[in-house]
């Protein structure tokens, strides 16, 4: 029950930080492609979820691989972290990318807009997986509802988790300390592990 509880809120807090990084690039896209980017947006981040899930069912299976996460983890965590602070300076709403995008023709714009979608929604769907992972360790019915839960947020609740997250930024920064527990119970797991292996040498 403790690790569903720590999936959801996983889920809750990357797929919305997703959502919205899809949603700021869109907005500078002329109204009648805008619809189509947030979707296409929206589709390659659960295509991309499906994936990266696919290949970490592997590499859990790896002996000391859960160090490696954590290491990994803290990177999500250090980006996560960067991604709050951009976000809360935003104040506008508007990001340098979309002002970019603004000032391009309307394909110009929806290609540029792709461009930024499909680099957040490759990096963000590997800090999702690599979490779940973390959480799921070699469950892999926690770690496939994890995926599908992550999937249905971005497709359902996209839009009020973006103004959750947008207009109370401290519940991004309790999300930020969330993953920091998890990485370190990585790490310290992963490097018992290690020990143990290096012992068996």
């Amino acid at each position: 029950m403790v690790m569903i509880s720590q999936i959801i809120i996983a889920d809750i807090i990357l797929s919305g930080d997703n959502a919205l990084v899809i949603a700021m690039a869109a907005a500078g896209v002329d109204q009648k492609y805008r619809k189509f980017a947030i979707i296409m947006g929206l589709a390659m981040a659960a295509i991309l979820r499906i994936l990266f899930a696919v290949m970490a069912s592997f590499l859990l299976q790896i002996p000391g691989i859960l160090f490696f996460g954590g290491l990994l983890l803290c990177w999500v965590c250090w980006r996560f972290y960067l991604d709050i602070r951009g976000h809360s300076q935003t104040s506008s709403g508007i990001s340098a990318d979309t002002v970019a995008i603004k000032q391009a023709t309307p394909l110009g714009q929806l290609k540029r807009a792709m461009i930024v979608i499909t680099v957040a929604d490759v990096s963000m769907s590997i800090d999702n997986v690599v979490v779940i992972a973390a959480i799921a360790r070699d469950d892999m019915v926690l770690m496939i509802f994890g995926i599908a839960l992550a999937i249905a947020i971005m497709a359902l609740c996209a839009a009020v988790i973006m103004k959750i997250l947008t207009r109370f930024p401290i519940l991004a920064y309790a999300g930020l300390l969330f993953l920091i527990y998890i990485s370190l119970d990585l790490l310290y797991e992963g490097g018992l592990e290690l020990i143990h292996l290096a012992g068996m040498v």
